[in-house]
């Protein structure tokens, strides 16, 4: 379902080196983070494997939110600025992703342990290299892969994003030394290096097929337009502020899409709409909207 909600959410993607997706762990992917949980959604949902990844501590206060986001296989870590009385809790995130690492599993780690909209690197934590380095001296295989995410845009729906993988680095290659200040420093500074050098903005997507997608696009239009807009003004005004409104939109709409899909269903049930009708109408929603997005952004474009 995630891949699918991507694909209308996303109108292109750019990936570099997709053969990278078919790796298994132990593997620590360490990736910029420009855009809020969005970032590791799209990177998760492109793996072939599981993916485990560090998610801010705060969004996990509620119950029901930590029940549910570690059942999505994150692993809540602390900023100074949610609390120095929490910042104890973080022995738990890095014992816990060393601990999935030497089950041979994947996770992944936002090294700048910040999230603002820019594509610009903000200086590094220490996070992970201290996952790396927990690795090595248990004398555990690891190997550490740069990733980067960008996106034409932030806040606009149905964006071009582009992911870039690079061929994975012995962890041992990353901590030559003996001390540990010393390692971490060196770590971040080959890290940095390979992310900076890997970030670019994806060009923005000219579908050819504009005139085609006309019709198809205005049903879509209308027929998604009143869940869409009440949506989006509910997450405008809770997010606003904060580098939340994708993600929360993505979220909310991958949970409201299919409860939308079954009260038309109901609807049309009720107005005695025939079977051999009725089944298209539904089938046809999701591509009707991709079509309305595809046209949107080829018209904006053109």
């Amino acid at each position: 379902p995630i891949r699918l909600a991507l694909r209308i959410f996303c109108v292109n993607k750019e990936i570099i080196h997709p053969e990278y997706l078919e790796q298994k762990g132990p593997l620590l992917l360490v990736a910029n983070h420009p855009n809020s949980f969005l970032d590791a959604i799209i990177i998760a949902a492109h793996f072939k494997e599981p993916i485990h990844f560090l998610a801010r501590g705060d969004a996990f206060q509620k119950p029901w939110h930590n029940r549910l986001l570690r059942l999505l296989h994150m692993i809540p870590i602390y900023r100074i600025s949610e609390g120095k009385e929490n910042l104890h809790k973080n022995e738990y995130a890095f014992e816990r992703s060393a601990e999935l690492l030497k089950q041979n599993q994947i996770v992944l780690i936002f090294i700048e342990g910040i999230c603002l909209h820019t594509h610009n690197l903000q200086p590094f934590k220490k996070g992970a290299a201290r996952i790396a380095v927990s690795i090595v001296k248990e004398e555990h295989p690891l190997r550490v892969m740069p990733v980067t995410i960008t996106y034409n845009s932030f806040i606009a729906f149905g964006k071009n994003i582009r992911i870039h993988l690079t061929e994975s680095i012995e962890a041992k290659q990353l901590l030559p030394y003996e001390d540990d200040a010393k390692n971490f420093q060196y770590f971040n500074e080959r890290l940095y290096q390979a992310l900076s050098g890997m970030i670019q903005i994806p060009l923005v997507f000219q579908s050819p097929y504009r005139i085609a997608l006309a019709i198809p696009a205005l049903l879509g239009f209308f027929l998604h337009i009143p869940l869409y807009t009440l949506v989006k003004k509910l997450v405008y005004a809770k997010t606003k502020g904060t580098v939340f409104f994708d993600s929360v939109l993505f979220g909310l709409l991958l949970i409201l899409y299919p409860l939308y899909l079954i009260l038309l269903t109901i609807l049309l049930l009720l107005l005695h709409v025939q079977s051999w009708i009725l089944l298209p109408i539904i089938l046809l929603h999701p591509l009707l909207a991709w079509c309305a997005v595809q046209y949107k952004i080829t018209r904006n474009n053109n």
